[in-house]
């Protein structure tokens, strides 16, 4: 199988997993290192684009397991995150990994917010190097071994 439909369908995998789950994702806890991790992908490699930030937007606005809570206040949050990494992207970084750690006293909800990372970053069908290594570092400020990932 070619390295894009692998990452194809591990993207498709992680949402299924994740929208079976759905319902007992409702803390702000989750919503919050959610967002949190939806910005540490779109800027992965320092910089955003406004096509990615918009591409990521609209993924968050229409992920089904999202929509546990109100639209303008997941953009809110994923913006505030956004700011923070286009700041200063190393200080910005890690702030937003304590944001995405505090999911990690549900191990559900730090499992799903790891899936978010990897829903978002093979969005493009392109789960690139630096997508992964941020999503390998939000596991370890999880206490999830990234093997579990694939990562």
């Amino acid at each position: 199988m070619a390295l894009w439909d692998r990452i194809k369908e591990s993207a498709s995998q992680m949402q299924t997993q994740l929208e079976a789950k759905k319902n007992d994702l409702k803390s702000g806890a989750f919503r919050d290192a959610s967002m949190a991790m939806c910005a540490l992908v779109a800027a992965a490699d320092g910089t955003v684009d406004p096509s990615e930030r918009q591409r990521v937007a609209q993924l968050i606005a229409t992920n089904e397991v999202l929509q546990n809570f109100p639209a303008d206040d997941l953009r809110r949050r994923f913006e505030e995150n956004l700011n923070k990494l286009t700041a200063d992207f190393a200080f910005g970084k890690v702030s937003v990994l304590q944001e995405i750690g505090k999911a990690k006293k549900k191990p559900a909800e730090a499992r799903a917010v790891i899936q978010i990372g990897i829903v978002i970053g093979g969005a493009d069908g392109d789960f690139d190097k630096t997508e992964q290594a941020v999503v390998r570092e939000a596991c370890f400020a999880l206490d999830l071994p990234p093997h579990e990932f694939d990562l």
